[in-house]
């Protein structure tokens, strides 16, 4: 009875934030539930069948990921979620913070959470995302002297959009700068390299709504769908859409900036050493242009390696918040994370948390819908999963650290390497500040060295390209109805942690009898090196 009265008391609190900008139609919440509800049965639950908090943030995270390529301020994967901080959705904490106390704190919070709640909190959250855009859009219609009471023509639909989009594009407090920029094309292309698309966009989406009326035409709106005339609530409409598939549209400018990487990227690691990456910027690619700091601060910066030296991860590099089109102080628009996709995939054919290292390598070794060839899983990769497995009692966590890092070596150009809870940033550029761009000095610097440390790093034994490998675990949730400990599935998890073990000690007796040289080592018969970790 508890359960139901906090799961009805939660919907009826999502349902007054939607309240706040009109109603949702009952079909929305179904688009929400059918994207949901894959991703939803192979979360580990307690024994009502519900999720904590930290796994409906990761969640709701991944859902405006993969249908809008949106990453709502405050669920950032790197950011760390603890009992000091929740890893609330900024724009929630903002507008409604006796709700985020209420239910994401204490008693409530901990009863845990029903697929109904995460649709309503997605539902929410959307709204308080579309509520505020109509900011911006009414400072946009008063500076162009329009009256929000008064429908506008086809062009001044367009003009007011035009204008509104390079506000929420530039994000910039000098409004004098931006206003010289909308009335001079030349600063404005230079501004915004792809403006002259972005117009295209913009010119499609509203012949898409002009078609979508007439075929569909609200009652009483006859006569206005007739004349072509729009409400500052339609103009409102479209500034959603705009948020809603700028991201789709963005996608080819991803595309183009892995491209560039891709070719770069000689071993197929996902990595690009740091003097060919300013190389390329010294060579003309104007995008490469973060300084090595910022990108450690990223987390797109491999420095493990030696023998390699820094190298540049690319799914982390295209993930950063410094390819993040938007940026506004709820959401940031980034490029796609491609490894979406994948883990949606093992998903849908597992059904479940957790799964047997057999059938996940049977079902990834089987994938064959990406660019590249299909992934070799012998030797290293292969041990590496049943160890994974036998950490964990002899079955795979599908939602923890290990396994992301794990699908990362396997999609190298995909997936994101997942770095420890806090240990990287989602600043943009204006929050991280001026250091962000790399100086002329060590583009040159760097790039004089391209290729004494592209052949360097050719020469390298194939197992070392895995050395940012780490053993340490983080799961977003609770799996004890899922996992048992490793001495409790069986001797084989218990040997292979005793062989963790004794590998350790042999390790570090080799190293005190080294002359205090750092010596690398092959940790059992994995084929690359390894940290080992307790935690």
């Amino acid at each position: 009875r508890r359960q139901k009265e906090h799961s009805e008391d939660f919907r009826a609190a999502m349902e007054s934030v939607m309240g706040c900008g009109g109603n949702i139609p009952a079909e929305r919440f179904s688009v929400i539930d059918k994207t949901l509800g894959p991703m939803w049965q192979s979360l580990p639950k307690n024994h009502l069948g519900r999720v904590e908090w930290r796994m409906l943030r990761y969640v709701t995270h991944r859902y405006f990921m993969q249908t809008s390529n949106l990453l709502v301020r405050g669920f950032e994967p790197v950011r760390q979620v603890n009992s000091s901080s929740l890893g609330t959705a900024d724009i929630m904490h903002k507008h409604v913070p006796s709700i985020v106390d209420k239910f994401f704190t204490g008693a409530d919070a901990s009863q845990g959470f029903l697929l109904s709640d995460a649709v309503s909190l997605v539902a929410a959250l959307e709204q308080l995302i579309f509520d505020s855009e109509s900011k911006l859009l009414g400072n946009v219609y008063e500076k162009l002297q329009e009256s929000q009471q008064d429908s506008v023509s086809h062009e001044t639909l367009f003009q007011l959009l035009e204008s509104y989009v390079v506000h929420w594009l530039l994000d910039s407090e000098d409004e004098r700068a931006i206003e010289f920029a909308l009335k001079n094309q030349t600063v404005l292309d230079e501004v915004l390299p792809h403006w002259q698309q972005i117009r295209s966009f913009l010119k499609g989406m509203i012949k898409s709504m002009e078609f979508e009326r007439q075929r569909r035409p609200q009652p009483g709106h006859a006569r206005v769908a007739m004349t072509h005339r729009y409400s500052f609530d339609e103009a409102h409409e479209a500034a959603g859409s705009i948020t809603r598939s700028f991201g789709s549209y963005w996608d080819t400018e991803c595309r183009a900036i892995k491209a560039s990487l891709v070719e770069l990227d000689k071993r197929g690691t996902g990595r690009v050493s740091l003097a060919e990456f300013y190389g390329a910027n010294e060579d003309g690619e104007w995008r490469f242009g973060e300084s090595e700091e910022y990108l450690r601060q990223l987390g797109a910066l491999d420095e493990s390696s030696f023998a390699r030296g820094k190298q540049v991860i690319i799914p982390n590099y295209l993930q950063g918040a410094s390819n993040c089109i938007v940026s506004t102080p709820g959401y940031l628009i980034c490029c796609r994370n491609e490894c979406e996709a994948i883990l949606t995939e093992i998903e849908d054919t597992v059904g479940d948390a957790v799964a047997q290292p057999e059938m996940v390598l049977k079902l990834v070794g089987n994938m064959s819908s990406f660019e590249d060839e299909a992934p070799s899983l012998d030797g290293g990769l292969s041990d590496q999963l049943h160890r994974i497995a036998e950490t964990h009692g002899g079955k795979v966590p599908l939602h923890g650290r290990l396994f992301s890092q794990w699908l990362h070596y396997v999609f190298p150009r995909e997936c994101p390497f997942p770095h420890k809870a806090g240990s990287a940033t989602a600043l943009t550029p204006s929050e991280f500040g001026e250091e962000y761009k790399v100086s002329e000095h060590e583009v040159a610097s760097h790039a004089a060295m391209r290729n004494s440390t592209g052949a360097a790093a050719f020469e390298v034994a194939e197992e070392q390209w895995m050395s940012q490998w780490s053993e340490e675990e983080e799961l977003h949730a609770d799996y004890s109805l899922q996992l048992s400990a490793p001495w409790e599935g069986g001797g084989r998890g218990f040997a292979a942690l005793g062989a963790v073990m004794v590998a350790a000690a042999l390790f570090w007796l080799g190293a005190l009898r080294s002359s205090g040289k750092t010596r690398e080592t092959t940790l059992l018969g994995t084929g690359f090196d390894q940290k080992v970790h307790f935690v």
